[in-house]
């Protein structure tokens, strides 16, 4: 099977290090800000918003061979959903994997919406569906009062109901959080492919409802050991031939030289602790408060390509990337490592290359 590669969109603002201090770009976060910075003009001014960043972001991982994009949901960003829909008509071939929590509403909502997304994409809209925030006060602030050991029943009741009434006519549930009675949809509606779903965890409970209803488990950065066990730990609970995804930030250059001195100048930036050891290629936390990955890959286009190559001999077939700037990155990655990968896990590609 093809590696397949989604990079990841900055739903909740993007950063630059290109100079000492942290910018915005399409002005996230204050309407007054500039573009740009002070001295660079642009005169497209306001008229060129976030949304128009996340369209060149979504362009450039076309543009440079990503299979897809991945779609974050961030409490204080924008509705994955809403941006899903925005960049699904500027790409024909990028598959949209949109991440959401299951609290947001009607699992039968969930499910038309997603036959819209299914219908005028071509079916590239995939589910990556979480537990939310773990602080009680922040959730409750979303209106989700749910108690935090009932939220994986809510997943796997949403994740029912959803495929019933996509596939069912008629569909019946009597359930703790969700109920149906004669649903389905009909017409044109009816009978529609389900989204990919997309699950993540390493607890018992978690790993057992992505065996019940992933078709892809979600892996969070971290070294080829601990992922290997991961791995392990699944394949023991599923049925069939699970996939498994690894979500995990690179920044990659021409040199290690180059990549340490990037990275040694983006955590002087962000006031973060530099990693004990210039020699690891991974270090852990590096751009989590930008990005959400709990690793980064930190190397020359080689080291980074090596790196996630051995995360797919292990078993690993799709790989969610960022870096920022989310933009120039996506280029970057896309020109540099990519390609290298292909070539280390396709026997057939390297031997042509």
């Amino acid at each position: 099977m093809a590696n397949q590669f989604y990079w990841q969109l900055p739903t909740s603002g993007d950063a630059r290090y290109g100079d000492a201090t942290k910018q915005r770009r399409g002005e996230a976060s204050d309407p007054h800000y500039p573009v740009f910075g002070s001295g660079v003009t642009d005169p497209r001014q306001n008229a060129f918003n976030y949304y128009d960043y996340i369209h060149q972001v979504t362009k450039a991982a076309d543009i440079s061979g990503f299979t897809g994009v991945f779609i974050p949901d961030n409490p204080d960003g924008e509705e994955p959903w809403i941006v899903a829909g925005y960049i699904a008509r500027s790409t024909q071939r990028l598959r949209l994997l949109t991440q959401f929590d299951a609290s947001r509403g009607s699992a039968v909502y969930a499910a038309k919406n997603a036959v819209s997304f299914q219908r005028y994409t071509g079916g590239r809209f995939a589910w990556h569906i979480t537990e939310g925030t773990s602080d009680e006060h922040t959730r409750k602030q979303l209106g989700d009062f749910v108690p935090k050991e009932d939220i994986l029943a809510r997943i796997d009741e949403f994740i029912t109901v959803a495929k019933g009434v996509l596939t069912t006519y008629p569909f019946n549930f009597v359930g703790r959080f969700f109920e149906v009675q004669d649903g389905g949809f009909q017409g044109p509606l009816s009978n529609r492919e389900v989204p990919r779903v997309y699950l993540s965890g390493t607890s018992p409970e978690q790993v057992a409802l992505s065996a019940k209803h992933a078709d892809v488990h979600v892996l969070e950065a971290a070294d080829h050991q601990v992922i290997a066990q991961q791995i392990a730990q699944y394949q023991k609970a599923a049925q069939g031939n699970p996939e498994f995804a690894l979500r995990i930030d690179v920044l990659a250059r021409e040199t290690r030289e180059e990549a340490l001195a990037d990275a040694k100048r983006f955590l002087v930036q962000t006031d973060a602790a530099a990693p004990k050891d210039d020699a690891a290629v991974l270090w852990p936390g590096f751009a989590e408060s930008f990005t959400g990955a709990k690793a980064s890959l930190i190397g020359s286009y080689d080291e980074v390509a090596a790196a996630l190559a051995a995360y797919a001999h292990l078993g690993v077939t799709q790989f969610v990337l960022a870096a920022v700037p989310h933009f120039e990155e996506a280029y970057r990655v896309g020109s540099y490592v990519l390609p290298l990968v292909r070539q280390l896990t396709n026997p057939a590609q390297k031997q042509a290359a």
